[in-house]
């Protein structure tokens, strides 16, 4: 099981839709522990041991319905400003690059973490040896149109993914998260 502890009040995932219990929302197999000091996504831990998942501090999964429509987090978003050193160090922590990808001027490196993606951002050529820094969420939700209309003008238009045949939408930072959060529809 995957936790991620997140800088963001719980008051404010609620107010975007989320099901929260205490400091805890639940998303798929996906724990995101909510008010930890700092912005956006501070920590992440695996609760998974030579392939045998564990119980993380939530308990076991459940199925919670949101009523902003996510069902699943799609992928993790890391940046680095070198991007040979950070797949060295996720592979070495036993992480294996599924796929690579060029998109202009930036790389990105794709990992699984369980059920979740974590997709590495940076530019071709090291531009520092500064630390990698978790960037943003993007959720998975049964009907973009539907999240788009439940969130009003905190939603910016949907576009089309890179995924073919998917669409993603972010939320626009005067929602009040401190994490860079999309939402895009399922697979098709």
């Amino acid at each position: 099981m995957l936790t991620l502890d997140v800088g963001d009040p719980p008051e404010t995932w609620s107010e975007l839709g989320f099901a929260v219990d205490g400091d805890v929302c639940r998303i798929g197999d996906v724990t995101h522990r909510l008010g930890a000091d700092g912005r956006g996504v501070r920590a992440w831990s695996l609760g998974v041991v030579d392939g045998l998942r564990t119980t993380n501090a939530a308990g076991d999964a459940a199925v919670t319905e949101h009523a902003n429509g996510v069902v699943a987090l799609d992928h993790l978003v890391v940046s680095t400003p070198d991007m040979d050193r950070t797949v060295a160090a996720l592979e070495a922590a036993g992480f294996e690059l599924r796929r690579t990808r060029e998109a202009g001027p930036i790389r990105q490196a794709f990992f699984k973490v369980g059920d979740v993606i974590l997709e590495l951002a940076g530019p071709a050529a090291a531009s520092g040896d500064g630390p990698a820094r978790f960037w943003g969420l993007a959720f998975t939700v049964a009907d973009l149109d539907a999240t788009a209309s439940y969130l009003g003008d905190r939603l910016r238009p949907a576009k089309d993914a890179v995924q073919p045949g998917r669409r993603i939408a972010t939320l626009d930072k005067s929602a009040g998260s401190t994490v860079a959060i999309a939402f895009m529809s399922p697979e098709p």
